[in-house]
């Protein structure tokens, strides 16, 4: 309970929050921009020191930002040289010939969702294809980094339909999923704390491809219902190093191969397959431990039921910090929230309904879709509810598995979500 309560205060008292840029002040920490006008993007963090930087915003047209306030400082102990809140250069003066793209077009998650749908299929497919010539010994000539790319992509347009997708699981289709969903989740994960473009590309390709060891392990031990003796533990921890001597192989680079081979080190040093302890363990091998945990908790397996979204959350902010970073894994909860962008909540009027977006000022009171009534015992025509708005009453009571209900989501998903 303990830890339930810790989670919960991390995405509330310490939440990340919206304001307009009128209510931007020097003190506070910029985490991201949230709404601009205009074609030239500015996509800078950090702190606010002076007010210059608030009219350097506004000049730039922008409207809205993401702040937290667990960063707030005192203005007058901020270096006032350091400005790190970094402009865009101005336009040039041909308006025919923008001096950047235009910003990414955002759509809406029932938009997004059927693109969304039909790319993670296509993941999965390209797993099991890339799988199969690893374990051949056949080259793996397979567009992984085209695919990586359309999942950020996708990231990019709307984050919440990808997610929602990692929710969707089979029993029989871990290996396939469990790599997908990694790249999802860690790609996500590193917009989610400012990293670049480019790094998230790599992050996705890197959660993609960090579990293609695994091939080579024999199914006995790899789908193995109970604990695995000491020697098949040893023959379970080469997968690491079987994905590492494939990936070398597809000539992936070099960065990436390290953060795959780390995937599964820990801080205090019980991981495998090195024993890297604290700093030996790179920023990128940290993130994508957490994740790769988080993912392998929550999914169904041949021989158990995948566990709530809360409770591995609760597991991983319990090992912190022996085993997993601790401010990693605050964001990581407060990029994910208590309950989950695609896992199920009873909400106080007896009804089901599955997680679409966060609110990010009320953590507690996600937008959700409403599908089926625990009192009726059937389904229903989904319906988008607001759990924030003023004039909503309904609530959540709490999260729930749709094996409680024995509810089939997937079918429900698949025919009327997902079209």
């Amino acid at each position: 309970m303990w830890v339930l309560v810790q989670i919960k205060k991390i995405m509330t008292s310490e939440s990340l929050k919206k304001i307009s840029i009128s209510e931007l002040v020097p003190g506070m920490f910029v985490e991201s921009i949230a709404e601009q006008k205009g074609k030239l993007k500015v996509t800078s963090r950090g702190k606010v020191t002076k007010k210059g930087i608030v009219t350097s915003l506004k000049k730039r047209g922008v409207t809205a930002v993401i702040i937290d306030p667990s960063k707030q400082f005192a203005p007058e102990e901020a270096e006032p040289e350091v400005e790190p809140v970094e402009e865009a250069p101005p336009p040039q003066e041909e308006p025919e010939e923008p001096a950047e793209p235009a910003p990414k077009r955002e759509v809406s998650f029932n938009e997004e969702v059927s693109v969304a749908n039909k790319l993670h299929k296509k993941g999965k497919s390209i797993q099991k294809t890339l799988l199969n010539s690893v374990a051949k010994g056949l080259p793996a000539d397979i567009a992984v980094s085209e695919f990586s790319n359309n999942l950020v992509g996708s990231i990019d347009r709307n984050p919440n339909a990808l997610l929602c997708l990692t929710k969707i699981r089979e029993k029989d289709d871990y290996l396939l999923e469990h790599s997908l969903n990694v790249a999802i989740l860690l790609a996500n994960f590193a917009k989610f704390i400012g990293l670049e473009e480019e790094i998230v590309q790599e992050l996705a390709l890197s959660g993609f491809l960090h579990d293609i060891g695994k091939i080579k392990i024999p199914d006995s031990i790899l789908h193995k219902p109970g604990r695995l003796t000491d020697q098949e533990m040893n023959i379970m921890r080469d997968h690491v190093i079987f994905g590492i001597e494939a990936l070398e192989e597809m000539d992936i680079p070099e960065r990436m191969i390290k953060t795959v081979g780390e995937h599964h080190e820990r801080l205090d040093g019980y991981g495998y397959p090195e024993g890297a302890r604290g700093d030996e363990i790179s920023y990128y091998g940290r993130m994508i431990s957490i994740v790769d945990v988080y993912d392998a908790l929550t999914a169904d397996r041949c021989y158990k039921a995948g566990m709530s979204s809360q409770k591995a959350l609760q597991i991983l902010l319990k090992d912190t910090p022996a085993k997993y970073d601790r401010v990693l894994v605050q964001k990581f909860i407060k990029c994910i929230g208590v309950y989950p962008v695609g896992s199920l909540v009873k909400l106080t009027d007896s009804t089901i309904a599955m997680v679409v977006r966060h609110n990010e000022g009320s953590p507690l009171k996600p937008l959700v879709k409403v599908f089926y009534s625990v009192k009726g015992n059937h389904y229903l025509a989904p319906e988008d509810i607001d759990l924030a708005t003023s004039n909503t009453k309904v609530t959540v009571e709490t999260a729930v598995l749709a094996s409680d209900y024995k509810i089939d989501f997937n079918t429900f998903f698949e025919e009327k979500i997902a079209i």
